[in-house]
């Protein structure tokens, strides 16, 4: 069978009937009518009238554009289906077929929802457990002498765990700070939050309708990554205040030594038959190292390494940069800092989000957390509107005249309309105009969700300074225009070395050479983003290439190589495997593969500078290809990719504790 991860939610309601109606009146009808239909089996919900109008761009179409008449048809039907079911008088239905699940949405959606979805809508939906992750007969008992060491207890490190515990597999995860979150534990900056919708922002096998905001801040985010550690009984296989400092491959023996280092100071050496690398590539601060920073007389401190204890009150607060990060920043200081000025070496494409400051109300979260298939139809539309739909749009036309401004047709009628939008919310402020427009084509870096961004830099107490700085002295920063900008305190909103994975760890594989060797600085690769010649019995989760830069929640390609991983550990136990390392040759045949993809997609456009390429121009972070392709790509694996070696000798378990120093 299957490894169920999460069973399917045991929903009871506890809704009144008045609870029941006023929920209904806040609910997104195209979600609801997929309901209905599950519900009664009668698929004229699903034909006109009852077809909502297209979903388009960021918008949820909450009343699905129908009349008021039958807004309100839909809502009476809806009521008395549920409170049939809510008092027992109808029974919960089975979820719908994988592949009905297309064109379910397609319906919802109001365009064209490709069958080749429907493997992956189901399980992102928790309609059932991934059918490839499982033992063959049950559970064998050489599964006791496999053991694995995860590194890191952020989100990819807790989802590594539970699946491993749900399998049966020996496992200890090493984690460097004092609790499970990873960035989320990390970041807690003023604004932090996420920018891709809290109901796409969760595990596939751990849904959750309690979101408070359609897009969750930080400690929402983190009380789920806890909670979800503690439900499924993972979080005491967690060793806080451990860092890894390097990590061995002994071939004759067919394990890992790794070396930790408490908080104390004390190292110890680990043994461990698999590594499973979870600590992604957002980790480490970026510091620029600016002349002068050593004589800035005030707090500095970068955006990850908040410092709390600063009073902004009264203060002119420099903010260096205008990312994501700043973005959330700046609008969240304004009101309590004297002045902030807002340093730019260049413009950030904004995309406007009725959702991004919105509450989910409580009439909402009840139809979340009480009707059965409400959130996992809602989340399914999110996933084709937010996560691939995008990607098609995003390739380079070699004969588009304007290549300067955008790369094809549809990509300059983004443009137009994100522009058309800044116009609209700068009004007056004409002036801003020049520093507040991007000149390089729209999705060429990340996009940003607007959170107040435009209204924030027209205050009279906010600057926004369109030069890059060259430095500091003891109350300004100086910027290369020659001008001199008093501050109080600095904020590096610098971002991270997302190129430089891994480190600073030293992970030396089969032929004795560093992994950091072999990349070089700050160019990683990797087999699907997860394995890499040399390094056997050692993987990535958010390794190389694996964001989706084109929209989407990360914990999906985390998820597909979780998955992946775990069915390979499945086969080393059921048919003696010692070791497994992906062929030179096809983690090199990938990699060209991927890149020559790249080389057709805006982020190898040469008008810009973007944290998604290294110093050399090779893109390292984002996948090339849809999320679906990842899926199908991370699926199954073939061990034609592998070489494999049989088992030498018996392993030991998970994490045994050697020499203490």
């Amino acid at each position: 069978m299957p490894v169920r991860l999460a069973e399917p939610r045991s929903i009871t309601m506890t809704a009144d009937d008045g609870e029941l109606r006023a929920a209904l009146r806040e609910a997104n009808l195209p979600t609801l009518l997929l309901v209905l239909a599950q519900f009664t089996g009668d698929e004229g919900w699903l034909r006109a009238p009852y077809l909502p109008t297209r979903t388009r761009a960021l918008n949820d179409n909450d009343d699905g554009g129908f009349p008021p008449e039958i807004q309100e048809e839909i809502r009476a039907a809806a009521f008395e289906v549920i409170r049939e079911w809510r008092d027992g008088a109808r029974p919960t239905p089975p979820p719908p077929a994988d592949d009905e699940l297309p064109g379910l949405l397609s319906i919802s959606l109001g365009e064209t929802v490709p069958r080749e979805y429907a493997a992956s809508l189901a399980i992102e939906g928790n309609l059932h457990p991934r059918p490839e992750v499982r033992w063959t007969h049950g559970r064998p008992s050489a599964a006791d002498r496999l053991g694995v060491l995860v590194i890191g207890a952020g989100f990819s490190g807790i989802a590594a765990a539970v699946t491993l515990r749900q399998l049966g597999i020996p496992f200890t995860v090493i984690e460097k700070s004092d609790a499970p979150g990873g960035v989320w534990h990390q970041n807690t900056y003023p604004g932090a939050g996420v920018d891709t919708p809290s109901h796409l922002y969760h595990y596939a096998f751990a849904p959750t309708g309690s979101w408070t905001r359609y897009y969750a801040k930080q400690p929402e985010i983190l009380n789920y990554i806890n909670g979800t550690a503690q439900k499924f009984g993972v979080a005491e296989r967690i060793r806080f205040g451990t860092e890894v400092e390097r990590a061995e491959w002994d071939a004759a023996r067919q394990r890992w030594t790794v070396t930790v280092r408490t908080r104390e100071g004390v190292t110890e050496r680990l043994e461990a038959a698999v590594v499973i690398s979870c600590v992604g590539f957002l980790n480490r601060p970026s510091i620029p190292d600016f002349e002068g920073m050593d004589r800035f007389a005030g707090p500095m401190f970068h955006s990850a390494e908040w410092d709390h204890s600063v009073d902004l009150r009264g203060k002119r607060v420099a903010v260096i940069g205008t990312g994501a990060t700043a973005m959330q920043i700046v609008p969240s200081i304004a009101d309590e800092a004297q002045r902030v000025l807002v340093f730019q070496r260049s413009a950030q494409w904004v995309a406007p989000n009725l959702n991004y400051r919105r509450d989910v109300l409580p009439e909402v979260r009840l139809l979340m957390e009480q009707v059965p298939y409400y959130a996992a139809f809602y989340r399914m539309r999110l996933i084709w509107q937010f996560q691939d739909k995008l990607l098609a749009t995003l390739r380079r036309d070699p004969h588009w005249e304007h290549p300067e401004r955008s790369i094809n047709a549809t990509n300059e009628k983004h443009r137009r309309f994100f522009t058309e939008y800044v116009d609209r919310e700068l009004g007056d402020r004409i002036d801003l105009r020049d520093k507040v427009l991007p000149t390089y084509p729209p999705y060429g870096k990340r996009i940003l969700m607007d959170n107040g961004w435009i209204e924030t830099v027209k205050r009279d107490d906010v600057e926004l300074v369109a030069a890059g700085v060259r430095g500091f002295d003891e109350h300004h920063v100086r910027t290369e225009d020659g001008r001199r900008h008093r501050a109080d305190v600095v904020v590096l909103a610098t971002g991270f070395e997302s190129s430089r994975m891994l480190a600073p760890m030293d992970i030396r594989g089969r032929s004795g050479v560093g992994l950091r060797e072999q990349w070089g600085d700050d160019n990683p690769y990797a087999y699907l983003g997860i394995t890499v010649p040399d390094f056997p019995n050692f993987f990535i989760v958010g390794g190389p290439n694996t964001a989706l830069g084109h929209g989407g929640s990360n914990l999906f390609p985390s998820e597909c190589a979780v998955a992946y991983i775990a069915q390979i550990l499945v086969a080393m136990v059921e048919r003696g495997m010692g070791a497994v390392e992906v062929k030179d040759t096809v983690c090199a045949e990938y990699n060209r593969r991927l890149h020559a993809e790249h080389e057709q997609l805006i982020w190898t456009h040469p008008g810009m500078t973007t944290w998604y390429r290294n110093r050399h121009g090779r893109v390292t972070a984002p996948l090339p290809w849809r999320g679906v392709d990842y899926f199908e790509m991370t699926r199954v694996p073939d061990f034609d990719d592998f070489v494999v070696t049989p088992t030498a000798s018996t392993p030991v378990p998970a994490a045994i504790r050697g020499d203490r120093r």
